[in-house]
């Protein structure tokens, strides 16, 4: 019996990774992140597919990169919110997006509903 390969994670996965990682603070500000050639190696996908979760990360202010060097958590200046409470701030974000979203398919559905109705009191009354 053949079982089915493993699937590869994709970019938004392996930057929601890295993003828990640093809100969890084991990425502090100014941590060097895992070389993008080895950790697409070790989760066994291209290369521009652990660059471009980099780019996420680097998009929502929680990474940048030096040239050369790697990609690092971002080192707040003083005053600014630093990286584990801003990939807390994503992650909150996302979550309340995905609640929004079941919440607008359950008003859709209502709409649809409603609209059935409607329609089947406009057919009686029109008989």
């Amino acid at each position: 019996m053949e079982s089915e390969p493993e699937r590869k994670p994709n970019a938004r996965e392996i930057a929601a990774h890295f993003r828990a990682e640093i809100a969890a603070g084991t990425y502090g500000p100014g941590a060097q992140l895992p070389g993008a050639k080895g950790h697409a190696k070790k989760v066994g996908v291209a290369l521009a597919t652990v660059q471009h979760a980099y780019a996420l990360l680097k998009a929502e202010g929680l990474a940048e990169g030096v040239s050369g060097s790697g990609t690092y958590v971002c080192d707040p200046a003083d005053g600014e919110q630093g990286p584990r409470e801003a990939a807390q701030s994503v992650i909150d974000l996302q979550a309340e997006v995905a609640r929004m979203g079941t919440e607008l398919a359950g008003l859709v559905e209502r709409v649809k509903q409603l609209e059935g109705a409607v329609d089947s009191l406009a057919g009686k009354s029109g008989a």
